[in-house]
């Protein structure tokens, strides 16, 4: 045990048991959490290098199973935000995150470049032809949906066929076909992690893919328009 946790051990442990009973305000006042460090611009490679272990642990008064809170002196962090230390590991940590945003940023520029540029090959169907794989493609998820589902003794749903669906519902099994046979453009979209880029991103391969859909068989555009729609609007109250 080192001297730290030695002198502060035990107030440790009696100021996370006053936190319960009342003393969170207290600790508010004079320390600082992880949570805390980070509004600062602390990272936690840089708690460890220079704060070290916490000043206290404070226990969680909802959750009894939950890691205790790391709480850390504010006095001891001020003195620590003030030397060349500090200075020093903060400009090595904003440098790194610059050149991480830039190259996100720059991965993300590829990614919508390659999107644009990328031929969407749909398969060229006969109308028949067409519609017998979408009910087909239609049954067969619905039995793996039925069969995902927490049932001792699952049951499928009755199966669909060509002269039983009505046309609008021909019509998005259609484009659910053919989206599926399209999934593999889905991998343009590899590398990319920021929730915004990625967005962006997904965006723009879904309007290529529908506007692809509806180039190859002009009687799905409705679906098509409708499916972008929900995207931007959600669905629709019935």
């Amino acid at each position: 045990m080192t001297a730290h946790e030695t002198s502060e051990g035990g107030q440790g442990q009696a100021e996370a048991r006053g936190a319960e009973g009342g003393g969170d305000s207290q600790a508010a006042r004079t320390h600082l959490s992880a949570a805390g460090l980070r509004a600062r611009g602390w990272t936690p490679g840089m708690v460890r290098q220079l704060l070290g272990e916490p000043d206290l642990f404070r226990a969680s008064p909802h959750v009894r199973s939950s890691p205790p809170t790391r709480l850390y002196c504010v006095e001891r962090v001020e003195a620590a935000e003030r030397s060349d230390a500090f200075r020093a590991v903060a400009a090595a940590a904003a440098r790194r995150c610059a050149a991480a945003r830039s190259a996100a940023q720059r991965r993300r520029r590829e990614v919508l470049t390659r999107i644009t540029a990328e031929p969407i090959d749909v398969p060229r169907l006969t109308p028949q032809r067409l519609t017998a794989l979408a009910v087909e493609h239609r049954n067969r998820r619905d039995e793996q949906r039925t069969y995902e589902r927490w049932a001792p003794q699952p049951q499928p749903s009755g199966t669909a066929t060509v002269e039983s669906a009505d046309p609008t519902a021909l019509d998005r099994w259609k484009v659910d076909y053919l989206r599926h046979r399209l999934t593999r453009y889905d991998e343009l979209l590899n590398g990319l992690y920021g929730a915004t880029g990625r967005a962006a991103a997904e965006e723009l391969l879904r309007r290529r893919l529908y506007a692809a859909i509806t180039e190859a068989y002009p009687l799905l555009a409705q679906e098509c328009e409708r499916r972008l729609s929900e995207r931007e609007c959600g669905p629709s109250p019935e």
